[in-house]
């Protein structure tokens, strides 16, 4: 029958009979769910029933394991044995064995009689249940939480101060998780007051910790990473390998792209009058890239930064693979990073980059280069290269 037509027959509403197919029952104002949540709908605070509740068997049948029965599957069965089937042939129909058939019959049948419904109250209820937490019944374990927390330890301060003040007591026992999931229940019923002052976050909600190989990729095309950089260029043996960035004006509204030869420190700094978008930045780095002799364009490494969003376009433009740091490393760039502060005597942070003009640009580009870098034995950037270009 429908749900409407059955509610109708036994008078009820439809929507409680939804809830009878689901388990749950009506306490006054507040509803009682399968996994012994209780619900006030009038003050959204949330409960858990002391007396674990009984799932219902639809509850059961969501993630029940292919293994198991089902209720339509024991129906089938009823059917099928009442119409005198053998246990092969009502095995071959659910695509079961005959034993699993004939254990079935032999455990729940009543006098003779298979009752299918009967069988599958009787299945739930010798499923094995959750035990209530520990934090959920009053105690000294459950006091000296509760204190611990309202001196804002940490649960794993207080899970190792039990071992510490009861060594010889068992019950005094209870794993950091178990406190944190004690405290993420109540806030989800109305004690959010309360965590945010037991717990440094102040979170009410647990916050997931992503699998970094299940993070979102950044870009549409794939990344080359830094792990897959050649070795010449991690140890500076080869000249021709960049380290590229982006040097931020007042409220990230302008920028200046900044370039450092990984082995002579040797600088380029590209012109950004507007917006500094991934085809901005692209077409700035281009016309830098182009204006190097061959073998000095090597590489160009750089963050994960959304402006180098257009890399694949860039590398197609100007056959120059762009390796990518991992998150939150800028040591991996590390004479990028050591460059954009010296930079920082030129363009101040808290500063409109867009006044600069190209010379200007030219101008910083030129001085930086022209100083002695201790790095470099006391040699400038422009001389290192200068040496490069005249040997080759």
């Amino acid at each position: 029958m429908r749900r409407k037509d059955a509610a109708a027959q036994v008078g009820v509403n439809e929507r409680t009979a939804r809830d009878w197919d689901k388990g749950v029952r009506r306490l006054g104002r507040a509803r009682l769910y399968p996994d012994g949540r209780r619900i006030d709908y009038k003050t959204g605070v949330t409960t858990y029933e002391s007396a674990g509740a009984q799932p219902s068997i639809s509850v059961i049948e969501a993630d029940l394991h292919p293994r198991f029965l089902t209720l339509l599957e024991r129906e089938k069965i009823a059917d099928m044995r009442r119409e005198g089937k053998s246990l092969r042939a009502i095995g071959r129909a659910l695509v079961r064995p005959a034993s699993t058939i004939k254990r079935e019959l032999d455990s729940y049948s009543v006098d003779g009689k298979y009752r299918p419904h009967a069988a599958q109250r009787a299945w739930s209820a010798s499923r094995s249940r959750t035990t209530q937490s520990k934090l959920a019944q009053p105690g000294p374990l459950r006091d000296f939480v509760v204190e611990g927390l309202a001196k804002r330890w940490s649960p794993e301060q207080i899970c190792h101060a039990l071992i510490k003040e009861f060594p010889g007591d068992e019950e005094m026992r209870v794993s950091t998780e178990t406190i944190y999931q004690a405290i993420y229940v109540q806030a989800r019923g109305g004690l959010k007051r309360e965590v945010a002052a037991a717990l440094r976050s102040g979170r009410t909600r647990r916050k997931p910790h992503r699998d970094p190989q299940a993070r979102t990729k950044r870009f549409v095309d794939d990344m080359i990473m830094i792990s897959e950089r050649p070795a010449e260029v991690e140890d500076r043996a080869v000249p021709g390998h960049w380290e590229g960035d982006l040097i931020m004006g007042a409220g990230n509204t302008s920028a200046i792209v900044t370039l450092v030869e990984r082995s002579t420190r040797y600088v380029m700094l590209g012109h950004l009058p507007g917006e500094h978008t991934a085809e901005d930045v692209r077409d700035c780095l281009i016309p830098l890239i182009a204006s190097l002799p061959e073998h000095l364009k090597g590489s160009l490494t750089w963050d994960q930064g959304s402006e180098m969003a257009a890399h694949k376009a860039f590398s197609i433009a100007t056959d120059v693979p762009v390796y990518f740091c991992d998150p939150h490393s800028p040591w991996q760039r590390g004479s990028n990073e050591n460059t954009n502060g010296l930079l920082r005597q030129y363009f101040p942070k808290g500063t409109n980059l867009s006044v600069h003009s190209p010379l200007d640009l030219e101008h910083v580009a030129q001085e930086l280069n022209g100083r002695p870098r201790k790095t470099l034995d006391w040699n400038t950037p422009a001389e290192r290269l200068r040496d490069l270009l005249i040997t080759t």
